[in-house]
């Protein structure tokens, strides 16, 4: 397979996303050698935090598969997933991930009204040490989504 021909694309998608008032981020899911979903940074244009290139293109690769498993499938990125699209690629079982800028080379080069759009400094810190705090609360009844989640599944 031809990675570098995807992260190409990836990257010319990125820059025409760019040039259309778009963040410079992008991102194909490949299976088979066709891609079965793209996107590119909205955030700004769609006023969503988490109009994410990666997001997008999972999204439209999953109902594509009508699946939420992408283990067969390569997510392409133009730069190095965010912590949340890494979440959503976990969640999704992505096979590889391949990208073409690393998050240090995009803060280096990009001028970022805020590092924390881009990426968040603090994800290693402990729950209360991070600038948005963690904090758990016990509360009655907290796993019952979950034990109902079980009923559901197992009948």
């Amino acid at each position: 397979m031809n990675h570098k021909k995807w992260l190409d694309k990836t990257v010319q998608m990125a820059v025409d996303n760019v040039k259309n008032g778009g963040g410079p981020f992008a991102a194909i899911v490949v299976k088979d050698g066709k891609i079965i979903g793209s996107g590119t940074n909205l955030v700004h244009q769609h006023n969503d935090p988490s109009a994410h290139a990666e997001l997008l293109a999972i999204r439209e690769a999953c109902a594509e598969l009508g699946s939420t498993n992408l283990s067969s499938a390569i997510l392409y990125a133009s730069g190095e997933p965010c912590p949340m699209c890494l979440g959503a690629a976990y969640w999704a079982s992505v096979g590889n991930i391949y990208y073409a800028c690393s998050k240090n080379e995009a803060l280096q080069h990009a001028n970022f009204s805020n590092p924390l759009a881009a990426y968040f400094p603090d994800q290693e810190k402990a729950p209360e040490d991070r600038q948005i705090p963690f904090i758990q609360i016990s509360t009655n009844g907290a796993l019952t989504p979950f034990h109902e989640w079980n009923k559901r599944n197992n009948e």
